[in-house]
């Protein structure tokens, strides 16, 4: 930092022609910008200046050393540039991963209109319902829908979401309707396995506290469109998120049960490694999804 800012000093002076103009121009003293001046010289062991109180001139040494400064400090001012243009302007490859469905639906369908304002962007999907590790994996960004526990990953809301339990008004007529989270152990609940058939939990707030229920039914999936139309159908109670729903809870064709227990921050989120200068890539599509989603109508449609 030293040596540019003496070069930088040295090249002012020489151009404003004194050390009291290139002062003003830099906003530092005469004697400040004299004293960068002094040590470069030093450092060099070379004389650069020929200076009078009303005098600059370049020494034979400092004419060529003139042109090499002026070189470098265009050369890192170009560099400089290029840097905040690539803040300004989207490029390279942007991978991202997203649960399988609702990338399918809302996230992958947007990339068209991402790519027609930013035609320097290649734009790759990994459509999993599997939690993946963007670090070690090589992703630029992730679509995680809930809460995003993990502290070297930033996290940004996309739209307000929540966790329902479900189910068609025709088996809610024929079983019950579940009062409080006790019952459900009567219903037959479509419930999500994430591999092997384990079935996972279904999360609910319960006086404060976050409470794990293990359900029970007699079919269960790792596809969530799947349980989604089982429920519409009326085999049984699903928990599905309200983005995935919010059609059929319009039209009636599904209504929510259990809402006390509802969690309410289950939230669309942008997930990416914490990073000092944010890709703009990663951040220009991650206003566009917001963008998206904040039209009027989006997600009755």
């Amino acid at each position: 930092m030293d040596k540019l800012r003496q070069m930088e000093a040295f090249v002012t002076a020489v151009d404003a022609g004194s050390l009291a103009k290139a002062a003003l121009q830099l906003g530092v003293t005469p004697a400040m910008l004299g004293r960068h001046v002094d040590a470069l010289e030093r450092r060099l062991g070379a004389k650069l200046l020929h200076r009078s109180t009303r005098h600059l001139g370049l020494t034979e040494q400092g004419s060529v050393f003139l042109e090499q400064c002026r070189k470098l400090l265009l050369d890192l001012a170009a560099a400089e540039e290029l840097m905040s243009e690539g803040r300004r302007t989207a490029t390279g490859h942007l991978r991202i991963t997203a649960p399988a469905g609702f990338g399918r639906s809302h996230v992958a369908p947007h990339a068209p209109a991402f790519l027609a304002a930013h035609a320097q962007v290649q734009v790759s999907f990994d459509l999993t319902d599997r939690v993946v590790d963007l670090v070690r994996e090589g992703y630029d960004m992730g679509i995680r829908i809930g809460n995003v526990l993990d502290p070297n990953m930033v996290a940004i809301k996309l739209w307000r979401n929540q966790r329902v339990v479900c189910a068609s008004p025709g088996y809610l007529e024929r079983h019950g309707i579940p009062r409080k989270l006790s019952d459900l152990e009567r219903h037959n609940c479509l419930a999500f396995n994430p591999q092997g058939g384990q079935v996972g939990g279904w999360y609910f707030q319960d006086k404060g506290k976050l409470v794990t229920l293990r359900v029970r039914g007699n079919l269960d999936c790792n596809d969530g469109e799947l349980l989604h139309r089982w429920a519409a159908e009326g085999l049984g109670l699903a928990w599905r998120s309200t983005w995935e729903i919010q059609a059929e809870l319009l039209s009636g064709a599904l209504v929510t049960v259990l809402d006390d227990y509802a969690i309410a921050d289950y939230d669309i989120r942008a997930v990416y490694p914490q990073q000092r200068n944010v890709p703009a890539k990663v951040r220009f599509f991650i206003e566009h999804l917001k963008q998206v989603y904040a039209a009027p109508g989006y997600w009755v449609m």
